[in-house]
This record gives structure tokens, C-alpha cells and sequence, in this order.
């Protein structure tokens, strides 16, 4: 990047956050600018947006971020779905509706999330993808205004964010219920930072739990803080006598487990340092107050443990509250669908867990591969799903079902299950009898958990609308059920061209200003490939610690997805403590294998204009 690039005018469907107004980069002008190209189903994304907002708060006057909305699932192209997320994920800037990728193509995005600095003169000064760049934009927006200031080309003030009018709604986008002995329930009030008891009609509020404050407090019930919080889970009664808590919440932006004392409403944290997840842990105990969690989105009691659905590193963890102890509990942190021993296998942001009524099966709600997945016998199988870029809503067989990024699950006492499925605003249910699956509720506004009450009454936490939605007696009957032959998408993006035979794999890092690679804990990169299908690779699958590979296309396979996993180990240089930081991303790059195609394949971790 040693030339100069100007920075392509911005332009799409609309904007949010901005009190109608068109920004156009001249309104920038004098500003350093951060776009972040982002889309609200990736879990990535939604960290980076945490990553920016201290950076928002600390720059205010120099520095402004814009969000670009560049969707993945066909539900996300809707521009009031978007309009839900920026108020959902709390976005404070301006948001760029993109939905057919223009922005995207133009800046060279190729992964969710990547981010573009531009500098006040209008130039673009850095790219980053993936996650974990907080302190060198920091570095690099101290910088900046140093070098402009002293140029004159700096100019301060406030930003172009106008902030929306504020809702009243007893609930503000809902994520998790349980119902609790009595028949009152438990909902996380996810937007307002708060856990909400309702009464058994599911819209009395009883109670709060929590200030309603994003925070990370403990405390008594009116004094607690949480961030966005998501999964419940009750502890059986001998497990909560020992423990001294009733319930654990997924306090998802916090990276925390928090206990709750039903009866007061008291709140301890369990488990988690407050740290994002940035390195490894294996399956052996760890003190649960000392390892790091990345956004936990569900919990469910099974084989007697909390098992966790680790929706920021695509794996299940385990807790255990009597010895105070967690830990991995299946995958490897890469982002893709592979089935097999739970140690080997790959999944995509779960975000929905249900135990069967048995206690033998844990179904798992995956969210990205748009996947109903299941856990028995130390091996994670695959009932519905066919993968990170396959969805839609179809019913019937198993094998040929489509999902859209669904995010809870409910076991019922038949052994079938019910699919919160999210995108689609639809309840579903899979019959591993039939191996059937069949729609029983749609035209739901973003349904994303599940619960069957006492008296066998199915709720559904409608999570846009803001509420808790019974579904009509009958609905569960063979005659309640429909079947649904609707689109089937793939996600689509410009597939690159490469040629068959030797291609190379080259993953750009470039560490922050004041950072050096680091060595202290192993190799200071790491760089994971596979394939879709595993046939279009003949040799360079696998893990190896150089950034660069060697690949081979086999000629006979028309294209598919280099899934590449990477990641680089940073440290400060030449000060006497120095911090660690760990830059991460997942891709997932369409190729198309033709006569006189690339034989290079560049992707930017982090890279910085020279």
C-alpha cells in the first residue's frame, strides 16, 4: 500500500443514526474517519463494535465512525431488520445501508468485519480485518492527529450522529427465557441491561434484576449491571444449595457468567475475568474466575455441568458451580461445519442450547451454518444444515431442510424439537422419528428463544417485537404444522478467479505502530485452511504457523470456499509492562477455478499505507 488511495465516495439505499441527512465523505473532510463494514448476524462484527466504543468516546472530537452495513443473510437486506439491530447492538454512529455490497466491492472488503481509517485528507491509511485492533487504531489515531494537526489539516468538533427518539416498551429485544417454579418467568431484557420477571401471562412485570445500565456490577438486585445479557439456566436444587445461587446468566458483552439469587435477586459473577477470549484453553479444569469468555449466548444443564454456547469462538464450554471450576468443552474455534469428536469438530457461533427430555441429547442451535446440531455420546452430529453459506426456509427431509440463522432451541417431551429460526420469523420443528421438519408458527419478528411452560403452552420470545408470544393451542398437532418450499439461497459474493494447480496463500499482517510480533506464549502466528468442498484442495489444508502457504487447486473441481482461519500475537515494544493483543479473523473467500486465473491470493489481516 505504498501509493496513496483516495477513499471511494460513499453512496447506498440510506442512513440511520444521521436524522436523515446523506453523508458524503466531503462532510468528513478534516475528520479521521473509521468505516467498519459490518452485518449484525456475525459475532465478530458485534465485538468490534464494543472495540470501537472507547475509541468513539476518547476521540470524540477528532474522530468519526461510520457502520456499513454489508449483509450476509437475505433477512439482514431488510432495511427495517437493520434499523432493529443499530438500536439492539446499542450503535452510536452514523450506519450506511449497503445492501448489495457496493461499498464492500469498493473498498475491497473480504471478510465481516474489516475496517478502513481514512485519514482528514481523504485518503485511506489502513485496512483491517477481523477483530482485536482496538489499540492499534488507538496507536494510529494518535498519530494521525499528530501528523495533521501540525499539518493544519485537523479540524475538531462534533460528529454528524444524531441519536434516534427513545422506545417504551416493557421489554426492549428480549433474548432468553426460562420459567421459573410458580409459573412466572424469567426473560433477559437484553436491550435494556436487565433481567425481567413477568408474571405467568407472560407481560405482567413482577420485577427487575439489574440497574438497567450497561455495566458490570455485582450487588443487590436494584445495583446490579449487566451487558446485553442472553442465556438463563436454573440450577437443580442440590447444585444451588452448594453453589449459593439459583441461576447463571450469560452476561454476553461482559464475557461473564453472573450467579442470581432468586430470592433477592442478588448478583455474583462466576466465572470469566471481564477479558475477551484471546488465546487457548483446553479441556482441563480452570479456576472459572480466571480464564477469559468470549460473548457466552446460551446455557443449559447437561451431564452435570453448565454447558456454554460460546457464540465469539465457536465453541461449547463447560462450568461447573460447586467446584468453581470451566473449561473447553467441544470445537476448535474455527468457523465452519465438520461433525465428530467433540474435540475436533468445527461450529459457527451456537447461540441456542435445550437438553432432551431424557437428559441424553444436547440440541444445539448453530447459528451461522444456519444449523440444528446435536450432542450425544461425545460426538456433535448434524440433523438440519448444510453449511456457513447455505439457507433458506424449506421443510421436508432432514437432508434437504433449509434454516436462516436460527438462535434457540426446545426440546420437547417427545423427543422432537422446536428451532427458534430467527431470520426467517419462524418456529420449526425437526421429528427424529420422520427425520422430518415442518414449520408450526411464521411471520414472527426475529423469535429467538423458545419455552414450554408447565402446563404445555409454547412462548416464544419475539425478540423484535419486544415481547413474549403464545402460540395458539393445536399448533404443536400433525395439523398444526405446514410445510414450507420456500427460496433456498447461498450467500453471494464475487467469487476470484484463481488457476488450477499452485496457488499462494499470502495472509498481510502488518503490526500496529509501538508493536512488535510476540513469542512469549509459542508462534506468534497461526494460519488454519480447509475447503468446500475438501476437494478443491489437493495439498495445503491444515495448520501451520507461516502466514504464507503453498496451495494446490485440483483442475477437476469448477470452484468453491477457502475457509481460512488466521491469527497474530502482538506485544508493545521498548516500555517496561508491555500488553499483549491477539488480531483474529475467520474468511471464507468464493473462488472460481479458470484458465488464466490468479496464482496469488492476498488477504489483509492488517495492513497500513507506507
Amino acid at each position: 500500500m505504498s501509493a496513496r488511495v483516495r477513499a471511494p465516495e460513499l453512496h447506498g439505499r440510506g442512513w440511520l443514526n444521521t436524522g436523515g441527512r446523506e453523508l458524503k465523505l466531503a462532510d468528513l473532510r478534516g475528520r479521521i474517519t473509521v468505516l467498519d463494514f459490518w452485518t449484525f448476524c456475525c459475532i465478530n462484527c458485534l465485538h468490534v463494535l464494543d472495540e470501537l466504543r472507547p475509541l468513539e468516546e476518547k476521540y470524540a472530537d477528532v474522530l468519526v465512525v461510520i457502520g456499513v452495513h454489508s449483509p450476509k443473510f437475505e433477512h439482514e437486506k431488510d432495511p427495517d431488520a437493520l434499523a432493529a439491530a443499530v438500536e439492539r447492538y446499542g450503535v452510536h454512529h452514523p450506519v450506511l445501508d449497503d445492501p448489495e455490497l457496493d461499498m464492500w466491492g469498493q473498498y475491497a472488503a473480504k471478510a465481516w468485519p474489516t475496517l478502513a481509517v481514512v485519514d482528514p485528507e481523504g485518503y485511506v491509511v489502513a485496512t483491517m480485518a477481523g477483530e482485536g485492533h482496538a489499540e492499534g487504531l488507538t496507536r494510529l489515531v494518535d498519530d494521525l492527529v499528530a501528523t495533521h494537526t501540525a499539518k493544519g489539516t485537523l479540524h475538531r468538533g462534533d460528529g454528524p450522529y444524531v441519536p434516534p427518539a427513545e422506545p417504551e416498551t416493557t421489554l426492549r429485544f428480549p433474548g432468553k427465557a426460562v420459567v421459573l417454579d410458580g409459573g412466572n418467568l424469567l426473560v433477559s431484557d437484553s436491550a435494556r441491561h436487565s433481567l425481567a420477571e413477568l408474571a405467568p401471562d407472560g407481560e405482567s412485570l413482577v420485577r427487575r434484576i439489574g440497574s438497567g445500565e450497561r455495566g458490570r456490577a455485582d450487588g443487590p438486585a436494584d445495583a446490579a449491571s449487566f451487558a446485553e445479557p442472553q442465556g438463563l439456566c436454573l440450577l437443580p436444587a442440590h447444585v444451588a444449595e452448594v453453589a449459593g445461587y439459583d441461576l447463571v446468566l450469560a452476561d454476553t458483552v461482559n464475557h461473564l457468567l453472573r450467579g442470581v439469587r432468586l430470592a433477592t435477586g442478588e448478583v455474583v459473577t462466576v466465572a470469566g475475568t471481564g477479558r475477551q477470549w484471546r488465546s487457548s484453553v483446553d479441556d482441563h479444569a480452570h479456576d472459572a474466575l480466571s480464564v477469559d469468555l468470549s460473548s457466552p449466548w446460551d446455557l443449559a444443564w447437561y451431564d452435570d455441568k453448565v454447558v456454554i454456547a460460546m457464540a465469539g469462538i465457536h465453541q461449547l464450554w463447560w462450568f461447573d458451580p460447586i467446584r468453581r471450576t470451566a473449561g473447553m468443552y467441544a470445537g476448535t474455534t474455527v468457523e465452519a461445519l465438520r461433525d465428530g469428536p467433540l474435540p475436533d469438530v468445527w461450529m459457527a457461533q451456537p447461540s441456542g442450547l435445550s437438553v432432551s427430555a431424557d437428559g441424553t441429547r444436547l440440541w444445539v442451535a448453530d447459528s451461522e451454518t444456519s444449523a440444528l446440531r446435536y450432542v450425544e455420546n461425545g460426538v456433535l452430529a448434524t440433523a438440519v444444515g448444510q453449511g456457513l453459506f447455505d439457507f433458506g426456509h424449506v421443510d421436508g427431509p432432514a437432508d434437504q431442510a433449509l434454516l436462516q440463522h436460527p438462535l434457540g432451541v426446545c426440546a420437547l417431551p417427545d423427543g422432537s424439537v422446536l428451532i427458534a429460526d430467527t431470520y426467517n420469523g419462524a418456529v420449526r420443528r425437526f421429528d427424529p422419528e420422520t427425520d422430518q421438519v415442518a414449520t408450526v408458527a411464521d411471520g414472527l419478528a426475529e423469535p429467538s428463544d423458545i419455552v414450554l411452560t408447565a402446563d404445555g403452552d409454547v412462548l416464544v420470545v419475539e425478540s423484535s417485537a419486544h415481547r413474549l408470544t403464545r402460540l395458539a393451542p393445536g399448533t404443536l398437532t400433525a395439523a398444526g404444522a405446514s410445510t414450507v418450499n420456500g427460496p433456498r439461497h447461498q450467500v453471494e459474493r464475487k467469487p476470484t478467479d484463481v488457476a488450477a494447480g499452485e496457488l499462494t496463500l499470502d495472509v498481510i499482517f502488518t503490526p500496529a505502530p509501538g508493536q512488535k510480533l510476540d513469542e512469549t506464549y509459542g508462534p506468534s502466528t497461526r494460519l488454519v485452511v480447509s475447503a468446500s468442498p475438501p476437494e478443491l484442495l489437493v495439498e495445503g489444508a491444515g495448520t501451520t504457523t507461516d502466514l504464507s502457504r503453498r496451495l494446490v487447486i485440483d483442475p477437476a473441481v469448477a470452484g468453491g470456499v477457502l475457509q481460512v482461519t488466521a491469527q497474530a500475537a502482538t506485544c508493545d515494544k521498548d516500555v517496561e509492562h508491555a500488553a499483549c493483543h491477539l488480531t483474529r479473523q475467520d474468511w471464507g473467500v468464493p473462488v472460481r477455478v479458470v484458465d488464466g486465473g490468479t496464482t496469488r491470493l492476498p488477504l489483509v489481516l492488517r495492513g497500513l499505507d507506507a
